[in-house]
This record gives C-alpha cells, structure tokens and sequence, in this order.
C-alpha cells in the first residue's frame, strides 16, 4: 500500500508505533530516502537502531505518545499506523490521534491504518482494545479524510493465535 500512495522515493514517511518493526528497513532497501519511526517504547526503538547497524542514521526516530506529540504542518505524505490507533480506548485519546494525523500529513497525503478487524481480539497484550471495520473506522477519523481502500488480514502471532486484522488507507483533502 505505501509504495502505491508514496508517489516516489522521495516520499516522506512515518511509522506509527514502529518500535522494532522491520518496515523501516524494508523501506530503505526499497530506495526510500526520508522516513520517521515513531514509538513511545525507547527500548524499541533502540533495538530496531541496534538491528540495522550504520543504516538506522539514515531513520529520524521519535520516542514519544503519537497523542501528544507535536507534529509540524504538512510533514508526511504517508502515515502508517500498524497496530497502534485500535490501543487508544478513550474517544479523547482517539481525536487528539486524528488531529495529529490532520496535522502532520500533507493535502493530498496518505494515511493507512490497521487495525482490530470486527472478529478480532478484545485485549492484546493484556489491554483492552477497539475493534474496526470500515466504516466504524473511516467514522472516527472524519471527513477530512477519503476512504479508498480496506482489506483484510489474518494475522498469526508469534505465540500461534490468530488474530483478524483490518487495513484502511484514505486520502486527507
């Protein structure tokens, strides 16, 4: 899906809640040249920099509450968020995400998220979580942003459970 919307590999990118995710890496072998992770766990973050050695200087790494962050006007053309936004349980939390998002991509940006699908969990990790589909999902984040696509996926842990995953990639007017 990024490589679809990034519209090139000078696109700029974050990852929500990256942590120690391999997408960074991933991105960077693909020739992309201006990407973010973002996660509040430093621990995460280091291990992610540990992992890639001499190519993690190429990374802008933000340790922070995607909530509270502040984020500067028009910053990303694409907002990735795997398995952060479907943790934030109080509707307050859950604007003061959107509000971010509005703020940090660029008109005409992209935003994917996944998210809990409809028959997925009720906690992870021992902490209760929202559960999405489509519509429910495109409802929190608004008008502002045009829904072109969701999917879903089956996601089996590392522990063996299987877990229903939705992805929904819209556009911010």
């Amino acid at each position: 899906m990024i490589e679809r919307v990034a519209g090139g590999r000078n696109a700029s990118i974050i990852d929500v809640g990256g942590g120690e995710s391999t997408l960074a890496d991933d991105l960077l072998e693909r020739g992309y040249e201006h990407l973010t992770v973002l996660d509040i766990s430093e621990t995460a973050l280091a291990e992610s920099k540990k992992r890639m050695g001499a190519a993690s200087a190429r990374v802008r790494w933000i340790v922070a509450d995607v909530t509270a962050a502040g984020f500067e006007r028009g910053t990303y053309d694409v907002w990735h968020d795997r398995a952060v936004f479907h943790f934030l349980t109080a509707p307050e939390k859950r604007g003061a995400y959107v509000r971010n998002v509005a703020r940090a991509v660029k008109p005409g940006g992209h935003v994917i998220v996944g998210t809990f699908g409809p028959d997925g969990p009720t906690k992870c990790s021992g902490l209760d979580v929202m559960r999405y589909d489509p519509d429910h999902l495109h409802d929190e984040f608004g008008a502002q942003f045009r829904p072109l696509e969701s999917r879903e996926e089956i996601h089996t842990t590392p522990a063996g459970k299987i877990q229903q995953f939705l992805y929904c990639m819209c556009r911010v007017e």
